[in-house]
């Protein structure tokens, strides 16, 4: 039996600058409450790349609606504005300061659409897988290819106490650590 088989956020504001940050972190605090970690940086990206093409092409005001949508094992982030015009990736070049949004929502996501909502406005939509096969969060998916020799860490360099007591041996390179929480 699926005691919760679905979650619901929706978010409505003006998709300015300021207050796409906000929605950054209501998307983040409400994955994290969902128990969905995992997914927050890329609904994050995803969804500031939607409320960035609201901020630039929506006509004619800037208000929109974000809505969250955890469904058994599939994670829905949608943005609805009220310009009917639907978006189209292109292809930037190179050089260009702008124009990949959509590409990077295509990047960190399973799926991603745009429909028509009523005669005037529209519903911009990505998915994220929120189970694996195993039934766990998913990982990142590796996108490039491992290194066949990894470098030990310095936790896994073998040290024999009884040959040499006073060897302690650091690695050529040790990554920082921080203590700041965040």
């Amino acid at each position: 039996m699926i005691s919760n088989p679905s979650r619901h956020c929706t978010v409505e504001l003006q998709a300015l600058p300021s207050r796409i940050g906000q929605v950054r972190r209501i998307v983040s605090a409400q994955l994290r409450y969902w128990h969905l970690d995992a997914l927050i940086d890329r609904a994050a990206l995803g969804v500031t790349e939607l409320l960035t093409n609201v901020h630039l092409h929506a006509q004619p005001d800037k208000t929109c609606t974000v809505e969250l949508e955890l469904l058994l094992d599939r994670l829905t982030v949608s943005v609805r504005d009220h310009d009917p015009t639907l978006p189209v990736m292109e292809v930037a070049d190179r050089l260009a300061t702008g124009g990949r949004g959509l590409a990077l929502v295509a990047a960190v996501s399973e799926s991603w659409g745009a429909r028509p909502d009523g005669d005037t406005g529209k519903v911009v939509w990505f998915t994220l897988p929120a189970l694996d096969v195993a039934g766990a969060l998913p990982t990142v998916p590796v996108r490039h290819p491992v290194p066949e020799k990894v470098p030990r860490r310095f936790a896994e360099i073998e040290v024999d106490p009884v040959a040499d007591p006073l060897d302690v041996r650091t690695p050529a390179h040790a990554p920082a650590r921080s203590a700041v929480v965040g």
